[in-house]
Order: structure tokens, then C-alpha cells, then sequence
């Protein structure tokens, strides 16, 4: 593979329009937005939507100002996930802490003894490595002023404290190891949710907060982790092969099922509408680009927006 070498930006605009076959009507603005964005992150990270076939050249006809209109609507798109991902990550952590607190105490040597979580030979190092990290977060000096409040006056930092401090993904983790009882409780905060279908839930969901905050492509978001099959992927009929959904489990339409089960349903309504908003909005910016192209790459069905027709 040819190794890249460095352009300046006036190189970059040329190589675009003469070897890329990207239309650039106006220069000055299109260097401008490489000096700001880059071209590795608007280029690299957008072309692909808008590229011609196997020639590597753009469409006829695509312009500069349609990649950037669709670098801004995946900008967006982290934005108005990340808003709904922060409403689970902290419902979740609420409840972790208040249904733990309940049964063993306030105590932080609670949360650090292994005996309070299902232990096996199988996932005993994963356990440790959780209680080391747990441990890690409210070790002084802390990047957290209320964890060295209670650290130094109270020499204890509750969970419900501790909690703020820790990642979703490390919410996953403590989440998938507390005890049986504990995962009940809290997944029958959720209608028709069991313990193991949460878990599903929440390590999909930690993956893409985690692309919404170090700001990488969202739109043809996809993990290896999937969440369940669901009553709505039934009743949008996705698309099967070989009894597995072909869409909505492991993509960004896994993401919005499950939101839909783990949000009310003002919020998911509010979520919806300013997610159509959205899509509407970038193919009326970037004409060279189908709905059907789009909501392919994002994982969503052609009926996705019939999802709140229909009961969970």
C-alpha cells in the first residue's frame, strides 16, 4: 500500500477536485473547514457514502459542502444519543447504588469485597480487575472533589457516591456481576426486561456512549455485542437470515430499540422526533445521497420510525 504523505491544504482542495472528482465551488471555504476539521476526519471518516464504486472518485456531482453538511449531522447524531445515553447511564447507576446500599451498607469496603459479587473460577479475575478499578476511582488524590470530601472527612466513599466517578462501562461490569437479587430489582424497573436481557442492553449501549464521547463515527455504529431479540423487532419485521435479525442488534437501530425500552415514553417520543429532524434535514443537504442508502448504513429499517406504533 502506498504510504500517504503530507499536504499542504491548497494540495489537499486539488487532489479532491482533480483526482477525486469532488466538486469544491468555493476554495477559501473549503480550506477553512480542512483547517478545522481535517482532512482525515472529514474526508477519511464520510467519503465512502459518497464515493463511486470501485474508482475510489466521488459521484458526479457531490460536492464539498455535502460531506461537510454529513460530518455536522453525525456530529449531531453524537450529540442527541449521548443526551439519552447520559438519562440510562445515570438511572442505572442510581439504582445500582441504592439496591446494593440496601443490602450491604453504606460502607465502601462493601463494594471492594469480592464476596458481594457472583464469583466463578470463570470470571474471577474480571471480578478483581472491577474491585481494583472501583478501588482505584476513590483513591486520593482523586480528579473528583466530592470523592475527596468524603474520602478525608468521612474516610468512607459511599457507592452512591463512587458511582458518579465510574464509567458506563464499568457500570456494565458491576452491573453483570452483583448478586441475582440485586439484578432483579433493578431490571423490574424496566417493563419486560429480564436480568440477562438488561445486561444485553447495557453493554451495547456503554460501546456507543463511548463513540459519542471521544466524538468517532456514529452512524455506521456497530459491535460485537448485540442486544435480544425483542417484541419490536417482531413487530417492524426485520428482516431475517437463518432465524437471526439482520438488522437492529448490534447496530445503531440496536441502540434505538433499546432506548425505547429503557427511557419513558415522552422521552423516547422527544428522542424520535428530533432523530427524524435530523435525517431529514441531511438528505435534503446532500442530494447524492438516498434515504435508503442512509438508513442502510445505520442499521435502521425503511419503517423504523413506526417503532412507537407498537407495544413493548
Amino acid at each position: 500500500m502506498k504510504q500517504k504523505i503530507f499536504l499542504t491544504y491548497q494540495q489537499q482542495i486539488d487532489k479532491l477536485k482533480e483526482e477525486k472528482n469532488l466538486t469544491i465551488p468555493d476554495s477559501d471555504y473549503a480550506k477553512s473547514v480542512l483547517k478545522e476539521i481535517s482532512y482525515y476526519s472529514l474526508i477519511g471518516g464520510y467519503k465512502n457514502l459518497f464515493k463511486s464504486g470501485p474508482s475510489g472518485k466521488f459521484i458526479h456531482g457531490v460536492t464539498f459542502n455535502e460531506l461537510v453538511s454529513f460530518y455536522y449531522f453525525d456530529e449531531e447524531l453524537r450529540t442527541l444519543f449521548l443526551k439519552y445515553l447520559l438519562h440510562v447511564e445515570r438511572r442505572i447507576k442510581s439504582m445500582i447504588s441504592y439496591y446494593f446500599c440496601e443490602k450491604y451498607g453504606e460502607s465502601q469496603t462493601e463494594y471492594l469485597n469480592i464476596t458481594n459479587y457472583t464469583v466463578s473460577k470463570k470470571n474471577i479475575h474480571d471480578v478483581n480487575r472491577l474491585i481494583s478499578s472501583l478501588n482505584k476511582t476513590i483513591t486520593l488524590p482523586s480528579h473528583y472533589s466530592y470523592i475527596t470530601h468524603h474520602a478525608t472527612k468521612y474516610n468512607n466513599v459511599p457507592l452512591w457516591v463512587a458511582t458518579n466517578a465510574i464509567t458506563f462501562g464499568q457500570v456494565s461490569k458491576l452491573y453483570q456481576y452483583l448478586p441475582n437479587d440485586i439484578q432483579s430489582k433493578i431490571s423490574k424497573e424496566f417493563e419486560h426486561i429480564s436480568e440477562r436481557q438488561l445486561h444485553q442492553f447495557i453493554r451495547v449501549l456503554s460501546s456507543c456512549r463511548n463513540v459519542c464521547a471521544h466524538s468517532e463515527r456514529l452512524y455506521s455504529f456497530a459491535v460485537k455485542e448485540s442486544i435480544p431479540d425483542t417484541v419490536l423487532h417482531k413487530k417492524l419485521k426485520i428482516q431475517q437470515k437463518k432465524g437471526q435479525y439482520l438488522l437492529g442488534k448490534n447496530d445503531l437501530f440496536s441502540v434505538v430499540i433499546a432506548l425505547r425500552y429503557l427511557i419513558n415514553n415522552h422521552e423516547f417520543t422527544s428522542f424520535k422526533k428530533s432523530l427524524k429532524k435530523l435525517i431529514k434535514t441531511v438528505l435534503y443537504n446532500c442530494p447524492h445521497l438516498t434515504e435508503t442508502q442512509l438508513l442502510s448504513k445505520m442499521g435502521f429499517p425503511s419503517n423504523w420510525d413506526s417503532i412507537t406504533r407498537f407495544k413493548k
